[in-house]
């Protein structure tokens, strides 16, 4: 079987990339897709780890050609994410995460909304405020712009089945990979190994 795909989303700021590093070290069977972008790389940044930076040419070449699941414009910049990817992940049985924004969460959602979606939330806005300005990674007008933006992104929670609030990374680390564990437990996930099981139970009727 697939393995789940897994939404995971916040607003800018929320720590959402943190927490995916975290839980990608600690749960096994678990791959990451990682995004095309037009941003430019921030200091820290490799190129194939953390995104496919391209040109906004390259990336509006791709959009022609289908290659996204999903992709939208978020603070000027284009985030997508591949389709192939993805699959070539999923058909090994590993469960995906896409680390996306709430717009292409919402692409998604209507193409595979059998997917796993979790929201991470910031304690406070003031809390947001202070981590995107502690990064220091944004000029003053888009870090106005990403402030200005946040109101909207945090009402997105609704869309979401799960809300973690990020307000300590460690415990959030922890509640989101029970989410992802969780998940796997379900009984459309292990049909195959519950037949197995179940099946075996057949020398039951000649005791």
């Amino acid at each position: 079987m697939k393995g789940n795909l897994i939404i995971i989303s916040s607003p800018s700021g929320g720590g959402k990339g943190t927490l995916i590093k975290e839980v990608i070290r600690k749960v096994p069977n678990l791959g990451y897709s990682v995004s095309l972008t037009t941003r430019k790389e921030r200091p820290g940044e490799v190129n194939g780890r953390d995104y496919h930076f391209v040109s906004k040419e390259e990336f509006e070449a791709q959009v022609e050609t289908g290659a996204f699941l999903e992709y939208a414009e978020v603070h000027g910049n284009y985030y997508g994410t591949s389709i192939e990817k993805v699959e070539a992940i999923r058909s090994t049985g590993k469960d995906v995460i896409l680390e996306i924004d709430v717009q292409g969460a919402s692409w998604v959602l209507k193409r595979a909304p059998e997917a796993v979606r979790v929201f991470i939330l910031p304690p406070s806005f003031s809390v947001l405020k202070a981590r995107l300005t502690a990064r220091a990674t944004e000029g003053a007008d888009e870090l106005e712009l990403r402030l200005r933006n946040s109101l909207f992104e945090v009402m997105q929670y609704e869309l979401f089945e799960y809300v973690i609030i990020n307000d300590n990374a460690a415990v959030a680390a922890e509640n989101l990979a029970s989410v992802i564990l969780a998940e796997r437990q379900k009984r459309i996930r292990q049909s195959h190994e519950i037949r197995c099981i179940l099946d075996s139970f057949e020398e039951s009727k000649a005791i």
